[in-house]
């Protein structure tokens, strides 16, 4: 079993793939009893939302073996929410991310940074 901190560099990797645009990983832990991480994506329009979703679980399970608790939302919904129990991934279309602003509701959680959520200016410096 993966633990938290994998999970959601693992699906937030597979988002990135997928070419979800402004992720973002907060690190709940010590902050929220919700989960450990929030991992937040944009997509461009209902069929992107359900290839992030697709991608997101198949590759997961396959890369790490995890499989989410369960998925809540679709694609019409625009909103989609992918609960691996410590990690709950959101996908949201990005005319509803604004509106949710989750990364505003949790402004004290820190931000995880990986090398390949960079865009190609931030990885050169």
């Amino acid at each position: 079993m993966a633990d938290a901190q994998t999970i959601a560099e693992t699906c937030a990797k597979f988002a990135d793939e997928i070419q979800a645009e402004n992720i973002v990983v907060l690190d709940l832990r010590g902050i929220s009893t919700i989960a450990d991480y929030f991992v937040i994506g944009t997509g461009t329009s209902t069929p992107h939302l359900k290839a992030i979703l697709r991608d997101v679980r198949k590759n997961t399970a396959e890369a790490i073996g995890e499989e989410p608790r369960s998925s809540e939302g679709n694609a019409e919904s625009q909103w989609l929410v992918i609960d691996y129990v410590d990690v709950i991934v959101h996908i949201f279309h990005k005319d509803i991310r604004d509106v949710y602003a989750l990364e505003d509701l949790w402004s004290d959680a820190p931000r995880v940074e990986y090398d390949f959520l960079k865009s190609p200016e931030e990885a050169e410096v």
